[in-house]
């Protein structure tokens, strides 16, 4: 089983303490976001100041917050505006991967690695083809979620991420299952089985009950393959490439990105909706200049977003990175009313409550977690930070 990093509850949280306990350590190193000792590797994230510590986790947090709302909104305008190619919104999730080669550039490379150089290869070509098609598969269900449901009904149904990924981390990343987790996991299920039920929120799209049942089906299940997605990916970055480089980082997000837009490119040849993408620019109804623009957005924003993604993942865990990544809840569906004219019914505010109700409970785990942590180290320096 892999170890418990960064924000996994019972582990030691790197980032709370720095919060709580900003002063340097007694011993001069700066925390690994990992848990893992960073005294010896030049090029890990956490060694070289605690200023460049806290400048990765905000970027990454970011990142991740601007890249996920614009992104969404984006793809709701493309299907407002008269787009309606599936395989092509799909695409433009992943198929921006080309801009972080730029960043790629400027990153040292570890030289570093574990056993033969063949077989760790052939390992890392596993990982990046088997998660690329994952990724692929859950942009497809996202994509057709987005087309059949208000964009806030199907903001708050991906809140149910968190809960999904508490249950694949148990298993996967060794998270442990207390009261308060399961409390959240209860909430947030409850949050999206509410939306499930709530069908007069139909907003911009108007669609029947068919189509409602299967946008709310399909953006659950790709909740789930995204859950599944962080929790490999944080498993990967433990059992196989074993490295602690930004560079990992961008090297995971770019080719398991290229094997998406493969799929996804073979998908929209195979489908046949190609034959159909020059009358949808012409009909756009904002031109299509927009056209273009909403498409070239929405790739760099899906692009932003993900290496918010990845970073967080690699440098705290996968649950922290889908904790991030519900920040976003209270924010789109508040857009979406602005911008699509989406409607907020009573049900819909109180699975919206129910789901910050949730996200409180698990965040005060991870208090509880980091208190206890602080207080084991203040009873062996002589410190009770009891209360703190």
């Amino acid at each position: 089983m892999a170890d418990n990093r960064g924000f996994l509850p019972g582990a030691n949280c790197p980032l709370l303490n720095a919060f709580t306990n900003p002063g340097p350590s007694n011993s001069g190193e700066v925390p690994s976001l990992t848990g893992k000792d960073t005294s010896n590797n030049s090029t890990s994230l956490g060694a070289p100041s605690r200023r460049l510590w806290w400048l990765l986790v905000i970027l990454n947090i970011f990142f991740l917050l601007v890249g996920q709302t614009a992104a969404t909104l984006l793809g709701r305008f493309y299907y407002d505006q008269g787009g309606n190619s599936k395989w092509m919104s799909t695409l433009v999730q992943t198929i921006g991967f080309p801009l972080l080669f730029l960043a790629l550039l400027y990153l040292p490379r570890s030289t570093t690695s574990t056993g033969s150089p063949s077989t760790h290869l052939l390992h890392l070509l596993l990982v990046y083809l088997v998660l690329g098609l994952i990724i692929a598969g859950d942009n497809l269900m996202y994509s057709y979620g987005l087309l059949y449901l208000p964009v806030s009904t199907y903001s708050l149904i991906c809140a149910s991420q968190l809960a999904f990924n508490s249950i694949f981390a148990y298993f996967l990343n060794s998270q442990k299952f207390t009261a308060l987790i399961f409390n959240s996991v209860v909430l947030l299920t409850f949050s999206a089985a509410l939306l499930g039920v709530n069908e007069d929120s139909d907003g911009s799209s108007n669609l029947s009950h068919k189509y409602y049942v299967l946008g709310f089906v399909l953006t659950l299940g790709a909740s789930a393959t995204y859950a599944l997605i962080l929790s490999l990916m944080q498993l990967s970055f433990d059992k196989v490439i074993k490295k602690e480089t930004f560079s990992a980082v961008l090297d995971m997000q770019i080719y398991t990105a290229f094997v998406a837009t493969c799929a996804s490119l073979v998908g929209l040849f195979a489908s046949g909706e190609w034959r159909g993408l020059q009358g949808e620019m012409e009909g756009f109804k904002s031109g299509k200049v927009s056209y273009i623009l909403t498409l070239v957005g929405t790739a760099v924003s899906w692009q932003v977003a993900s290496i918010g993604v990845v970073g967080l993942v690699f440098v705290v865990s996968s649950l922290f990175s889908n904790v991030i990544s519900t920040l976003a809840l209270p924010v789109v569906p508040v857009f979406a009313v602005i911008f699509f004219k989406d409607k907020m019914n009573g049900v819909m505010i109180v699975a919206m409550l129910i789901a910050i109700w949730g996200f409180a409970s698990y965040m005060y785990q991870h208090y509880l977690d980091d208190l206890k942590v602080k207080n084991d180290a203040g009873q062996n320096n002589g410190t009770d930070f009891t209360g703190v």
